[in-house]
């Protein structure tokens, strides 16, 4: 099995349609904050008059950072008082919506600058499996729903698109890489981090049988798919070419760097939890009956998520065709609200939280 045949996009729809679509992933952070706030009371905080320094790795178009890191630096702040300065630099792939990171930071109702004069934002292009900060220079650490992003896919999956439905050698290909990219991460971080400094990690998850609750709604896509290339809208080797390359993990997984002494890279880990995170458009459609409401946020979450990836693949889009990637998503949008009408189901998932602190131990 060929390696590395393509890095995933890794990058959500842009024009800030993750930013309006991305409620479930908010959800998953919003189970980690009491994890955020504690971690962020044990940070050490160096020398006096030195500036605070926050990393967001894999902070997207930012509508979902606002709210971590508002009790981020509410919570230095009543250790360090208003006059200390806090930098908070959020970091995403060059091909990231950017512009709409910047419209968040400026005019969202939960910016978290507001009444903070001594708080600085900063954006960085670049993959968080690169050196990104200085060595020994950041105190808190966040990525929510980003460290799922492998940075190559390993393989193609026959008859799918998302690796966690992929099987034999392919999904041992999948395993190795995402082994592989974890322990990456984690030690890209561990430099960056000063002593004392903490990590927190939220990620989607798999069960230990490897389920997931999107197991629904990414086989209802892969049927379209397969429609698409019935009707001539999409070619089989266009299809055959479609992964996504986001791989959830076990809670086992998360842990495997630290099962020899429960260090690693001097990362000491802190808390390792999952919790199921309900849907809350199908929570709205128990209660209202609105089925209308809960397709569409169903297909515009998936849309948002996959569509870059997906049409990564195309030929058109391979050519520089940048209008391709619309019309595909409106085809495959209009085409996935028809088959989940006919069966509404709900996606409750799995979120994962890792709090790591860096100690002079290895």
């Amino acid at each position: 099995m060929s390696t590395a045949l393509r890095p995933p996009h890794g990058v959500m729809e842009g024009k800030g349609a993750y930013n309006k679509h991305s409620q479930l992933p908010a959800g998953g952070a919003g189970l980690a904050l009491p994890l955020l706030d504690k971690a962020v009371q044990a940070v050490e905080l160096g020398v006096k008059g030195q500036p605070i320094v926050i990393a967001d790795y894999g902070s997207s178009q930012a509508k979902n950072s606002m709210v971590p890191m508002q009790l981020a630096i509410r919570g230095l702040r009543r250790r360090i008082g208003p006059n200390r300065a806090i930098s908070v630099f959020h970091i995403d792939q060059p091909s990231n919506d950017f512009n709409a990171l910047f419209a968040v930071l400026t005019a969202d109702a939960n910016r978290y600058m507001l009444d903070e004069p001594n708080v600085f934002p900063a954006a960085i292009g670049r993959s968080f499996y690169e050196s990104i900060l200085p060595p020994g220079s950041v105190h808190f650490g966040w990525s929510s729903y980003a460290a799922q992003w492998l940075s190559c896919i390993p393989a193609l999956i026959p008859g799918h698109f998302f690796p966690a439905h992929s099987t034999g050698e392919v999904r041992a290909e999948f395993d190795r890489q995402a082994a592989k990219d974890w322990e990456a991460f984690l030690s890209l971080r561990a430099k960056e981090l000063r002593l004392g400094g903490r990590l927190v990690v939220v990620l989607p998850g798999l069960a230990d049988d490897g389920s997931s609750g999107f197991t629904h709604v990414v086989d209802e896509t892969n049927a379209v798919l397969k429609e698409m290339v019935a009707d001539g809208a999409i070619t089989a080797d266009e299809r055959a070419r479609m992964v996504l390359g986001a791989y959830p993990r076990r809670k086992r997984d998360l842990m495997a760097p630290f099962a020899a002494n429960g260090t690693f890279q001097q990362l000491t880990l802190d808390i390792c939890e999952m919790a199921e995170l309900p849907d809350g458009a199908w929570i709205d459609y128990q209660r209202d009956g609105d089925k209308e409401a809960l397709i569409t946020s169903h297909v515009l979450f998936v849309r948002s998520i996959l569509l870059p990836s997906l049409a990564s693949a195309l030929a058109c889009v391979r050519a520089g065709d940048a209008e391709a990637i619309g019309a595909f998503g409106d085809h495959l949008e209009e085409r996935l609200k028809r088959r989940l009408a006919s069966q509404p189901a709900a996606t409750h998932s799995f979120v994962q939280t890792i709090v790591l602190a860096k100690t002079d131990q290895n």
